[in-house]
């Protein structure tokens, strides 16, 4: 049993009364994209091998991107004792070619992707397996519960179990099951990427993004599920969030650029809030309107983080006001930048959708 910072159990078998047992055990591939996670690989890749999964219907492969921490030498050891786990090189070290390097070399009729920073509960892949079977869908996987391994980190989490932290995207905080527009990490019938390909190897972020509206155009379906459950470490420093949601807004462009009629208006409210302080900053000095527009601005965003403050606060803590503001601010804003920087960047690629899609036989979209 794995809790969380606050002792509630979140990492058990599932509560789901349903015997999964009555399904098949198809052959399944877990595919871990990982680099220098050295901190967090025995936990996150010792819950895939101790899985209530049948040991010759499960293949592992670690796609590493070529780590200087030690991980290469924690997983060494770990291939000892586990004869169905595989190591490969990722030389570009970015999770899109991990993903493709490693299903070039997956046998499993499921394939299921488990992330450095996630531990997954003890029946996760049964779980996937039966759920897949269970529904038809196209991808399944469940809520990203979200926890940290120091004070900041415990904020982020909170933050981001919030639509106001993280927008509508539903992995983040739905406990029902229901079909959604993408999903945390994901497992699908391997056929799917016979059909639409690979993971897109433009992208350093948003691959996951990019694969699921692909998928939905192809007319499949992603379903969210309670019963698939993962806990998932949060970044543990301002200066790391930062960097990781700025990538995140900065890659979304390409994403916007490719699938344009995917795109949800939450992910569109980071840049806006941005842009709209960028130019009223600019016509403040000039003009009366842009100091009325600043305030305006600058004061209802204040307003909304300090309010979903207090209300996670009062929820949960009140020692965690302390930072709530700040972490909400650096979602917020670093999306937001890097949205910005990336239209800038990407600003002569509004034709190109075609990006680097591998298909199985090795062949480029």
């Amino acid at each position: 049993m794995i809790s969380n910072q606050n002792g509630e159990a979140v990492l058990g078998m599932s509560v789901i009364t349903d015997d999964i047992n009555q399904f098949p055990s198809p052959l399944v591939t877990v595919i871990m994209p990982i680099r220098n996670e050295a901190e967090f690989i025995e936990r996150s890749l010792g819950s895939v091998l101790m899985q209530n999964y049948p040991v010759d219907r499960l293949q592992v492969i670690v796609a590493d991107g070529l780590s200087e921490d030690g991980t290469r030498q924690i997983i060494q050891s770990l291939q000892k004792r586990h004869s169905n786990l595989e190591l490969i090189d990722n030389p570009a070290k970015i999770v899109s070619t991990a993903i493709n390097l490693a299903m070039m070399q997956a046998h499993g009729d499921v394939i299921v992707r488990v992330d450095g920073h996630t531990e997954i509960a003890p029946d996760y892949i049964r779980q996937c397996a039966a759920g897949l079977e269970r529904t038809g869908a196209d991808n399944i996987g469940g809520k990203m519960t979200a926890r940290g391994n120091s004070f900041f980190g415990e904020v982020v989490s909170l933050a981001t179990s919030l639509p106001f932290g993280v927008g509508g995207a539903r992995f983040h905080y739905s406990d029902q099951e229901e079909w959604v527009d993408t999903v945390y990490m994901g497992a699908w019938p391997s056929h799917v990427f016979d059909r639409i390909g690979l993971f897109d190897e433009e992208l350093v972020r948003d691959q996951d993004d990019e694969f699921n509206y692909r998928l939905r155009e192809y007319g499949g379906r992603i379903l969210l599920s309670p019963r698939i459950k993962s806990l998932y470490t949060v970044r543990s420093s301002p200066r790391l969030l930062w960097k990781q949601y700025y990538q995140y807004g900065f890659w979304k462009v390409r994403v916007l650029q490719k699938h344009p009629r995917q795109m949800r208006p939450r992910q569109f409210i980071p840049p806006l809030l941005v842009s709209g302080l960028i130019l009223s900053l600019f016509l403040a000095p000039f003009f009366t309107l842009g100091k009325v527009i600043l305030s305006l601005v600058f004061v209802s965003y204040l307003l909304a983080n300090l309010s979903a403050s207090l209300i996670m606060a009062a929820r949960k803590n009140w020692k965690y006001l302390r930072l709530l503001p700040l972490v909400f601010a650096i979602l917020h804003f670093s999306y937001g930048i890097g949205f910005l920087i990336g239209l800038v960047k990407f600003a002569r690629r509004w034709g190109d959708k075609q990006g680097k899609i591998p298909h199985l036989d090795g062949m480029s979209a």
